[in-house]
């Protein structure tokens, strides 16, 4: 009866450890004996930087180009998995998506003017297709032209520095033991505001930005039956932040930095509020 409640015991502690360590979101459940991936719903990216949403907007909203590849992994780093690299790029291969997110959502929008120039060709295109269709039936065929951009935005990932600080702590007592680690990466990313009729680097902006990853374990043993069955159980779970929103994060702050310097140097002015 002893032996009984002492493994009864054990048990309660196994579900008890196994249900703490459990990722917060599960991506594979049981149901009937059958595996299925829970999945869930999509949401729409919102800025990471309520600062740079809520600035004043623009009194003359400037015209910004971001042309394809203006920004550029100069990394050329890979996915690691701890003993390899895979051939998966370490990170995203098109930040200049979180870069026209950030200037065109800029005061809730009201500060930038971003224009088309990453989908230039099938803009072009579309365009002469529509010239050509109003033409064949006689129509005026004039296309408002594009609008001009006065200046340039471009950047580049400098670099991704891997564990850079790392640690830990963890305690045991009687058979029963807890650890935590922690690791920090930092991504360096540069941004330039170039002037198009001069060709002049405005504004330069260097940004930091770290990546946490944290990594928790639980175990437990003990010796049953006199001492002759040894019982052991391991859990854990990690948490890693994401490099897109670290990245995209560190863009935003870069885009906040060049329209508080261009304001100090006078390129543009806040709208003022009644």
């Amino acid at each position: 009866m002893k032996k009984l409640g002492v493994r009864l015991a054990l048990l309660f502690l196994l579900v008890a450890l196994l249900s703490s360590c459990a990722p917060r979101y599960s991506s594979l459940l049981q149901e009937g004996g059958l595996p299925y991936i829970v999945i869930e719903k999509a949401s729409v990216l919102d800025l990471q930087s309520e600062e740079l949403k809520n600035i004043p907007a623009a009194k003359r909203k400037p015209v910004i180009a971001i042309y394809p590849n203006s920004f550029k992994d100069q990394t050329g780093q890979r996915k690691s998995n701890g003993q390899f690299a895979l051939f998966s790029t370490a990170i995203t291969q098109a930040p200049e998506a979180f870069l026209i997110r950030a200037l065109k959502h800029a005061a809730d929008g009201e500060f930038f003017q971003v224009v088309e120039r990453v989908g230039l060709d099938s803009l072009t295109k579309e365009r002469q297709l529509i010239r050509s269709t109003r033409e064949s039936f006689e129509e005026e065929s004039a296309v408002k032209p594009l609008l001009l951009a006065g200046l340039m935005v471009q950047g580049a990932v400098l670099s991704i520095d891997r564990n850079i600080r790392s640690g830990g702590m963890g305690a045991r007592y009687l058979g029963i033991g807890s650890s935590k680690e922690y690791r920090e990466d930092l991504i360096t990313i540069s941004l330039r505001l170039v002037s198009v009729s001069t060709g002049e680097v405005l504004i330069e902006v260097l940004v930091n930005k770290s990546v946490i990853s944290v990594g928790l374990s639980q175990d437990l043993f003990r010796f049953i039956s006199s001492g002759t069955e040894l019982v052991e159980i391991e859990g854990g779970a990690s948490e890693n932040e994401s490099s897109s929103l670290a990245l995209q994060q560190a863009i935003e702050e870069g885009v906040l930095s060049i329209i508080k310097t261009g304001i100090i140097r006078r390129y543009w002015e806040y709208e003022k509020v009644n």
